[in-house]
């Protein structure tokens, strides 16, 4: 008898190991690697094997999974709370498995359902429930606690062949058909291979047609842009003393290339309130507006007590040539971030942890947040949909402030913060994937990489490599239309989640 229970424990240890190693291997889907097939792979794998497990051992199955997959896919966390907040590094590795095990909640989530509703292997198991719950669970883990969407199954396809099918109900609908593929794999796995003869030509003529519901067109004008790069050091990025040599190196890295129309300075480029540099705020806006230019800089913005992580547009705004271009300031044409990033933008329970170790007092760590849906920028006769770090990976978000006249998306940021990790890499393929849902190109400004261009199609057209200080020019297709995404959103693969998960449900309470 001891020796039964022994085998069986032994077996339950060897099988959350493998289910750890699978969720680790998905990691190599994204960025920089992008072997998107991995992800299949590894969730037909954990999908096969969890099959007859009872709702607890699911459950524990893919909590395993998921932490896997985000230990080491998000690995890149500790590096800010070990370099720049003061913790040691046996402390911030273990915040970040303390990370790492609440998202891996979400597929413990799907494990347990999965089995409770449907624990042998069938095709409504693995064709309707599993899809249904990975993508609901995905999606709450980017709205609970204010969300965290990043390593959603559907950025894996960035690099890959259904990409395009992003453009008619988001990355989100990716996260469902990936699932959906694993799980015809899972089948084929258990010789069932007629489910997978019919899932793939039906994704096939899938992303055929995903561009064909698209009126997404060549505008005819052109854009010409320059992203200015500073590679400023983070540990001196907010020192007093490093103000005006930073301000005055985004400058002279900018004067040569005036003839652009449009240059775009990174997140929190110049380090200030507003008020403490209004004099190099009215030069830079002259020399914008002498050359026939406009410029987009990271500032932060103060209104009363509440501080604000802020873009503003000097030089010429409504159109390319303008007599005089004041600088207003005070809200005008300014867009103010509305996501911010728990613990590096505001500190939740401040009071509590605060006190506790330096990390939880980084620089600018009290910011307020602006409103969800803001007017475009003006730059040059353009509109302009911005989004700061963080919230580029919040597609409603961007669909919400895209309109009918948007040229251009545009995100800044400073992921100086994470070195020389895949953090920077992982945020540059998600901010490709909205400008495949949106249908506009996307040109993102950061302190030191990724600094790029991309097309309306999610492709990296130019690109400055990281961590060197450089301008990056480009011409830019201007185009216009919409996607169907733009129209519709996320919310058809919602319902559609939903409502398979409800007919599972009720298949469960007639039996």
């Amino acid at each position: 008898m001891l020796n039964k229970i022994r085998a069986a424990a032994h077996h339950t240890y060897l099988r959350l190991v493998l289910a750890f190693v699978a969720g680790a291997m998905t990691a190599l889907a994204f960025a920089p690697y992008s072997y998107w097939p991995l992800y299949l792979i590894a969730m037909a794998f954990a999908l096969h094997q969890s099959a007859g497990l009872s709702a607890k051992q699911g459950m524990q199955y893919w909590l395993s999974f998921g932490f896997g997959c985000f230990a080491i896919g998000i690995s890149w966390v500790h590096v800010s709370m070990d370099t720049f907040g003061g913790m040691p590094l046996i402390a911030s590795i273990a915040l970040m498995a303390v990370l790492a095990l609440y998202l891996a909640i979400y597929p413990a989530i799907t494990g347990y359902l999965l089995q409770k509703l449907s624990p042998a292997t069938s095709l409504s198991r693995n064709l309707m429930l599993f899809p249904a719950l990975w993508t609901l669970t995905e999606w709450a883990r980017g709205w609970v606690l204010t969300g965290f969407p990043w390593l959603w199954a559907g950025y894996s396809q960035t690099q890959g062949p259904l990409k395009p099918i992003a453009s008619m109900t988001g990355t989100l609908s990716l996260s469902f058909i990936v699932a959906l593929l694993a799980g015809a794999l899972a089948l084929a796995a258990a010789k069932r291979w007629r489910s997978l003869l019919v899932v793939v030509p039906i994704l096939a003529v899938l992303t055929f047609i995903a561009p064909l519901t698209s009126n997404v067109e060549a505008k005819g004008e052109n854009l010409s842009v320059a992203l200015v790069q500073g590679n400023i050091p983070q540990s001196m990025k907010w020192e007093p003393d490093a103000l005006w040599p930073t301000m005055l190196k985004y400058m002279d890295l900018s004067r040569p290339e005036f003839s652009a129309d449009l240059i775009v300075w990174p997140e929190a480029a110049i380090p200030a309130p507003e008020h403490m540099v209004k004099d190099f705020l009215y030069n830079a806006n002259q020399a914008a507006n002498l050359n026939n230019s406009a410029i987009i800089t990271g500032i932060i913005s103060q209104r009363g007590n509440h501080y604000y992580n802020s873009l503003i547009v000097l030089g010429n705004y409504g159109a390319k040539q303008q007599e005089q271009a004041d600088y207003y300031g005070e809200e005008h044409n300014e867009f103010k971030k509305h996501h911010l990033l728990p613990i590096g933008e505001f500190v939740p329970f401040e009071t509590l942890l605060r006190p506790i170790a330096p990390f939880f007092n980084l620089p600018m760590s009290s910011f307020n947040s602006g409103d969800f849906k803001q007017d475009n920028l003006n730059a040059v006769g353009h509109q302009i949909s911005p989004a700061i770090c963080y919230e580029i990976a919040f597609p409603e978000q961007l669909r919400a402030n895209m309109n009918d006249s948007t040229d251009l998306l545009l995100t800044v940021s400073n992921d100086a913060w994470f070195g020389t990790s895949n953090g920077p890499l992982q945020h540059m393929e998600i901010a490709q994937m909205r400008s495949v849902e949106l249908g506009r190109p996307l040109v993102r400004a950061t302190n030191n990489g990724v600094t790029a261009v991309v097309d309306e199609n999610g492709n990296i057209t130019h690109q400055l490599p990281q961590f060197e200080a450089g301008v990056l020019t480009a011409d830019i297709p201007l185009v216009k239309g919409h996607t169907l995404f733009t129209y519709i959103g996320q919310w058809p693969i919602l319902i559609l989640s939903f409502l398979l998960a409800f007919i599972s449900l009720l298949r469960k309470f007639k039996q």
